[in-house]
């Protein structure tokens, strides 16, 4: 079976949804789960869990991210983004750097934003996008999010060009938009790609098209260890006869161990993740069907 971990760089004009199934069919329809969604005018990293790989989804989902954008300033889209139509122009004020600067500076750290209505959150069941499409408009509570790093790389005249670093949920578009109103205007995202996916920075996306031209040569699926994005957890090892007693739902008795999630190996094989009691007692909380990774 198919399993592990594909980084892919999504081409634009794809949802993360569409490349998700291109992913599938190359790979025989394998169980499969892309982490953080893109909106389909990015581009850049998707991580996307296959077979028992999407049990560790939820560690790739808690990292941060790293975005490089482009915002045209003067006038604000429905979408908040090239997507959209024009909603609002304004005019734009001369943009003198070490201003930028200062604003930008305001940025950094931890912020709340209002989940923009074109976002998969969901409301009474129905994705905010389908009621926005509707033209209906609900009130959005604010969120916390954090921005670890926000660097400008290019100044035009109506045109920014930035870098982040930040938290997951937190909106680009929206992101755009506010700060575009800091700098007393309006404004619109016209270009994105995700960079980096914590804990994957420095290492290779593949496009669909090299997957395909790979896949059709016969070789395998340039995946990623399904343990590598658990890697600060600590990790036991066990006996091959303590580890099958695990794959059964047993207990292992460790002894002095300290509390805590921890990855699980036995016989150079990756076997899951457990949990550890005040007595020491190991207990299997997600375990994987297959024998993926060494230690």
């Amino acid at each position: 079976m198919t399993c592990g971990i594909l980084l892919l760089d999504k081409p634009q004009g794809l949802s993360s949804n569409a490349a998700l199934q291109r992913v599938r069919a190359l790979y025989g329809r394998v169980k499969a789960g892309h982490v953080g969604s893109l909106d389909p005018l990015a581009t850049g990293m998707l991580p996307i869990c296959l077979g028992e790989a999407t049990k560790v989804a939820g560690a790739i989902l808690a990292g941060t991210k790293r975005y490089r954008f482009t915002v045209s300033l003067g006038s604000r889209t429905a979408t908040g983004d090239a997507e959209g139509e024009v909603v609002a122009r304004a005019p734009v004020p001369p943009l003198e750097r070490a201003a930028l600067e200062r604003t930008l500076a305001g940025f950094r750290g931890v912020t709340r934003q209002v989940p923009p209505m074109y976002s998969a959150l969901k409301r009474d069941g129905q994705p905010l996008y389908k009621l926005a499409r509707a033209g209906i408009e609900v009130e959005r509570e604010a969120r916390e999010v954090q921005l670890f790093e926000l660097t400008l790389r290019e100044l035009g005249t109506d045109t920014l060009e930035l870098e982040t670093v930040c938290s997951k949920g937190t909106y680009i578009r929206v992101l755009a938009e506010d700060l575009a109103a800091a700098l007393g205007s309006c404004g619109h995202v016209t270009v994105l790609r995700r960079l980096a996916v914590q804990p994957f920075e420095g290492e290779a996306m593949h496009t669909l098209e090299a997957l395909r031209a790979a896949h059709e040569r016969g070789e395998p699926p340039p995946l990623l260890p399904i343990d590598f994005p658990l890697q600060g957890l600590p990790a036991v090892t066990l006996t091959a006869a303590e580890g099958q007693r695990l794959l059964k739902g047993q207990r292992i008795a460790l002894g002095a161990a300290p509390l805590a999630r921890m990855r699980i190996y036995a016989d150079g094989r990756f076997l899951g993740l457990g949990e550890t009691d005040a007595a020491g007692t190991l207990q299997p909380r997600r375990l994987i069907e297959a024998a993926v990774s060494a230690p």
